[in-house]
């Protein structure tokens, strides 16, 4: 996906269409939450919780939030002359293995 994505950034740029990926990293929604509430058994989804956050740098997961807004600054004006990003919204997680 990543390299797709600068192509058609290279690709497109002189028509003025922008290409950019958002790579989110671990999130806490409800669609972690809900459909593994009962895989844990009692209290499991919270431990598994905590153990996410903890391979967080940030000390915390994500929310749905951080990565909309990444998403919304892309699409707005003021990132007109951004293209071929890979924006990575991952409270630094992927920072640990480079």
């Amino acid at each position: 996906m990543n390299q797709l994505t600068q192509k058609i950034a290279v690709q497109y740029a002189s028509k003025g269409v922008r290409a950019n990926c958002v790579l989110p990293g671990l999130m806490n929604t409800p669609m972690i939450r809900g459909p593994l509430e009962n895989a844990y058994g009692p209290g499991g989804i919270e431990n598994m919780l905590r153990q996410r956050e903890a391979l967080v740098p940030m000390g915390k997961m994500g929310e749905a939030q951080d990565v909309a807004y990444a998403a919304l600054y892309l699409a707005s004006e003021e990132a007109k002359y951004v293209t071929g990003a890979l924006v990575v919204v991952d409270g630094g997680l992927t920072c640990q293995f480079t």
